[in-house]
């Protein structure tokens, strides 16, 4: 039985701070039915899909930043998104950022990302873990970053699903720069990992950085997967919203590491590809077959040092 799944990557162009999600939703249903005539079975759409990028702002009052968070999923101008693709039979992954509360009643407040399969039923939920940025203002800085101010870090961790006949994961922009990433997923067996971006071309910390923005961002994904042998969907936000360049190069990335489609525009767009996940065997059971070759003994500093420390002592006798 064929493990090949067709897959979209939806990447949309910039929103602006008072467009509707109404709006935002309509581009998303014209992308979804061109997938749908492709023949697409999972669309993948960029982190926080339905807003700008509010953390660009720093904004005084609470009430500012919640009108760009969502309290319930589907909620109102999310339902059509949620009927046509149940029609059109295709699933997707959508980022948005959700408002929720917990048992004692506390808002809480995370950058999320779910996965829905074709009947419309939810699969996955994910909570970015590596929030980027900053927690207070920088007036320096042409544009905030205030990730860490407006959002929780995700207390799901970075689990998978078994879902449109394999298993997947997801993961949201900044957590693509980080190895343990995609090892935690890979130590699970994954074998397609949906993403979505909103990444600025000027860093203000290190504008040095600025010219190997696309560079690092295709550099992360393609090691992720090449290195634990799992497709990549890698989804932007792109152009210029409210002031701030994005950058774009959406993927479809092999588990070999290879960029199989990528758009070539920074608007709406749509690309797909065929994914084999039995592909993903290639190297999950070969030169990445972890039980055979990994030693995690040696490496405990990962998970017991958060910054950087003093140095390891030989173990060397001589």
């Amino acid at each position: 039985m064929s493990r090949t799944i067709v897959v979209g990557a939806a990447q949309l162009g910039p929103i602006g701070r008072h467009e509707p999600r109404a709006a935002v939703v309509e581009r998303m249903l014209a992308l979804l039915r061109e997938a749908s005539s492709r023949g697409c079975e999972l669309v993948v759409f960029p982190e926080l899909a339905l807003t700008t990028f509010f953390p660009r702002w720093y904004f005084m009052e609470q009430a500012e930043i919640d009108v760009f968070f969502e309290r319930e999923m589907p909620g109102p101008d999310t339902q059509a998104l949620f009927d046509e693709a149940r029609a059109l039979r295709i699933g997707f992954h959508l980022g948005y950022a959700e408002l929720t509360q917990d048992a004692a009643g506390q808002r809480r407040r995370f950058n999320t990302a779910i996965m829905v399969d074709a009947s419309g039923r939810l699969v996955g939920k994910y909570r970015k873990v590596h929030l980027p940025g900053h927690r207070e203002p920088q007036p320096a800085f042409p544009f905030q970053h205030l990730e860490k101010r407006y959002f929780e870090v995700g207390d799901l961790g970075l689990p998978t699903f078994d879902a449109f006949g394999g298993r997947v994961g997801m993961c949201i922009c900044n957590d693509r720069r980080w190895p343990e990433t995609f090892r935690v997923m890979g130590l699970q067996g994954v074998e397609l990992v949906a993403l979505g971006y909103n990444t600025p071309v000027h860093y203000p910390p290190a504008p040095e950085l600025d010219r190997l923005q696309d560079f690092h961002n295709h550099l992360s994904m393609q090691a992720g997967a090449y290195q634990n042998g799992t497709w990549v969907v890698g989804v932007a936000k792109a152009g210029c919203e409210e002031g701030c360049d994005l950058i774009g190069g959406s993927c479809i990335i092999a588990p070999s590491g290879e960029i199989i489609a990528r758009c070539a525009t920074l608007g709406d767009e749509l690309i797909s590809a065929e994914c084999d996940l039995d592909r993903c065997q290639a190297l999950q059971a070969t030169l990445f077959n972890f039980a055979l070759h990994r030693e995690p003994q040696h490496y405990g500093l990962i998970v017991e040092r958060k910054g950087v420390g003093p140095r390891l002592e030989s173990g060397d006798p001589a």
